[in-house]
This record gives C-alpha cells, structure tokens and sequence, in this order.
C-alpha cells in the first residue's frame, strides 16, 4: 500500500492517474524511489516512464532470489533521467518461482538485451519477447543457473576440455 506522502510524488500520481491497478507499493529509501509494479503492466509503465516522464536511460536489470518465500523472484528495473536532474527510479516486480518469467523491455531500450539475457542465464528468469534470450556468461551446456539460492554452495564440476 502506498503512502499518502508518496502518491503526492508526481510520478506516482501519474502512473496512478494513468492505471490504478499498475503499482502495487511505493517505497522510498536512501532517498530513492522504488515503485512494486503488476509484472502484466511492466511495458506499459515503463513505455509511459520513458516517453511521458523521461526516464529515458535504462542503467540496469537485476534480480533477487527471495527462496524459499513465493513470489520467488524480484525483478528489477534501475532507470535513470538525465532530463530530470539526474533523477534515478527503481521498478520492482515480483514473479512466481515455478517457471518465472516477465515480458521483455527490449522494444523500449535496446540496451536491456544484455541485461535481461544476464538475468536469464544466472537466475533463470525468461524475457517474452526477446530478440536473443540465449545464455551470456555461462557456458552453453551449462545446467541450472548459478544465482539461485537452490543453487549448490561448492558449484558443479564441469570441464571445458571438450570445447
């Protein structure tokens, strides 16, 4: 639920004025804004943010395992407004942990195609509409995703004499 502080922040009153049903939570820390988005509206708030707000640089995606609590993943969209004095957004948006996936942002910055396939490839997180969502740091015959908190401590044994 969000503070009657924050909804009077004008890009809150703005998304809310825009879709009600877009933002689930508002948090504000360390002097950053963080905005909990429904993950079925994620292209449509971040398409207004860029051409209505512009937060027209997208400086990063990253995710958080939450394991063993459901929803399992967060993803995270950190953007930024060179327009607005500089001002940084965050975009949250919480995704199941039995097949997670999201809609890709690629269509509104194409600098989240390295972002969203270092995401995949680590915590397993699909990107719909990706033009390339293939592996990126790890090896192509590599099993499971390595920034799981399933994931084993010691790693797996692989060999790279194969290649």
């Amino acid at each position: 639920m969000i503070s009657d502080e924050l909804r009077e922040n004008p890009v809150i009153a703005a998304l809310e004025a825009r879709d009600s049903a877009a933002l689930a939570d508002a948090v504000l820390h360390a002097g950053q804004l963080a905005l909990f988005v429904d993950p079925e509206k994620i292209l449509d708030v971040c398409r207004f943010l860029k051409d209505e707000k512009q937060y027209t640089r997208l400086s990063g995606i990253t995710a958080v395992d939450w394991f063993p609590m459901e929803p399992r993943f967060e993803v995270v969209y950190l953007l930024h407004s060179i327009e607005r004095r500089g001002e940084r957004l965050r975009l949250k948006c919480r995704v199941a942990g039995d097949k997670p996936g999201i809609d890709s942002v690629t269509s509104i910055w194409r600098g989240a195609n390295w972002y969203e396939r270092e995401v995949f490839d680590l915590f397993g997180i699909t990107f719909r509409g990706h033009p390339d969502l293939t592996r990126i740091m790890m090896p192509d015959q590599w099993e499971g995703h390595p920034l799981r908190k399933d994931f084993p401590v010691y790693g797996l044994k692989y060999t790279y004499k194969d290649e």
